[in-house]
């Protein structure tokens, strides 16, 4: 085996890393993951996540995982509503929605991220997480890389795999490619305990998720475990808006001003969200890696997930794009179908570029659609027709 007697280490502890280093223990190899959090519960995670069958879902079954994630998905978070900006209902499936039917290949069961993130953890050998662990830097000791940590801590490894994101510290490493900025920003706002906090748009998302569309700009909510809501404003800005625009992120009724202000169309209903969100609000400006990015394969050194290919939201492709990742280095690395390490790594790299590619230009493609003027008809054909 390629990895016999070599350590391996994975730098970030998200979807991504967690899963390769579950299936890298599987074959019994040495990993470790080094994770800037303190602990596993220092920081809250996101949105929840859809699994596809071909990505995620597969990564699920490889891992031996399946039951754990049946046991703890959430029926009926994927039921969908498209609205209007008046918050009227213009297209609904949650009474066709295929419900639990992991057979269906069509069913993308939802998780929260903390759950799948508890499901991993749990499923690796003790200590293999070496919390409070952010990277700074690294250099080449020998046939391996030493790795330096923000706590002064230094590790040795002779593989090194990036899973640190969209700002990843490990790709410059690799390349100096880097992505560009989408034309979107999204504004991420959360409210905690929605049912009593936002009664009405809690009703209306009915446990499931919400596309609302109008005067080219978006509102895209979903349901969070544990009885929360989050969403997203997201329209069309300039790059430097988050930082230009001399909003005050903690400010609810500043947000809230601004929302009558850039959402000027749009009802009443939507103020129950910014009058209760959690604080402070957060801007996301959305980047993508560039379609036909390449680089010259290192022996000893990759990366998997955003690291690698960061790209728009639209296509709910990012943490199944990374599992798929972890899947697929995990059997490039370990099914002895290659000489060498390098050799794994750079059929891996051309595979995952390419499929990479396929998915950021259809992200690119919704988001245009999903922002212009015409965006709710669109979207109404494309659901109408699947």
């Amino acid at each position: 085996m390629l990895l016999q007697n070599k350590s391996v280490a994975i730098v970030g502890g998200g979807p991504g890393g967690l899963t390769l280093a579950r299936l890298l223990q599987l074959q019994g190899i040495n990993v470790k993951v080094y994770e800037r959090d303190l602990n596993a519960s220092a920081r809250v995670q996101g949105s929840p996540l859809d699994l596809h069958e071909t990505s995620g879902l597969a990564a699920i079954h490889k891992t031996g995982l399946f039951n754990e994630f049946k046991s703890n998905f959430m029926p009926g978070a994927d039921k969908t509503l498209i609205v209007n900006e008046r918050a009227e209902i213009k297209y609904s499936d949650h009474d066709t929605n295929i419900g639990e039917d992991f057979d269906n290949p069509y069913f993308r069961p939802e998780i929260d991220r903390g759950d799948l993130r508890k499901i991993l953890l749990g499923s690796l050998q003790p200590d293999t997480v070496i919390w409070n662990s952010h990277f700074v830097s690294m250099q080449k000791q020998n046939d391996g890389w030493l790795l330096h940590f923000k706590n002064g801590n230094s590790a040795f490894a002779d593989v090194v795999i990036g899973s640190d994101g969209a700002n990843s510290k490990i790709r410059p490493y690799i390349t100096d490619i880097k992505p560009f900025y989408s034309g979107i920003t999204m504004l991420e706002g959360n409210v905690y305990q929605s049912k009593e906090s936002a009664p009405i748009m809690h009703s209306l998302i009915n446990g499931g998720k919400i596309m609302a569309f109008g005067n080219a700009k978006n509102i895209l909510m979903g349901q969070k475990g544990g009885g929360d809501l989050g969403f997203y404003a997201s329209f069309k800005a300039d790059e430097n808006w988050a930082t230009t625009n001399s909003l005050d992120y903690a400010d609810q009724a500043q947000m809230l001003n601004w929302f009558k202000s850039a959402y000027p169309e749009w009802s009443s209903s939507w103020y129950e969200l910014f009058e209760n969100a959690a604080v402070p609000f957060v801007p996301r400006p959305i980047y993508c890696m560039p379609l036909d990015q390449t680089w010259k394969a290192m022996p000893n050194l990759t990366m998997i997930g955003d690291a690698a290919h960061v790209m728009p939201p639209f296509a709910g492709e990012g943490a199944n794009m990374a599992m798929r990742d972890a899947l697929e280095l995990s059997d490039f690395l370990t099914s002895g179908k290659y000489e060498t390490v390098h050799d794994a790594i750079s059929f891996y790299e051309n595979s995952m570029r390419e499929r990479a590619s396929e998915a950021a230009r259809e992200s690119l493609e919704n988001g245009e659609k999903m922002h212009s003027e015409n965006a709710l008809e669109t979207m109404l054909g494309f659901f109408g027709g699947f």
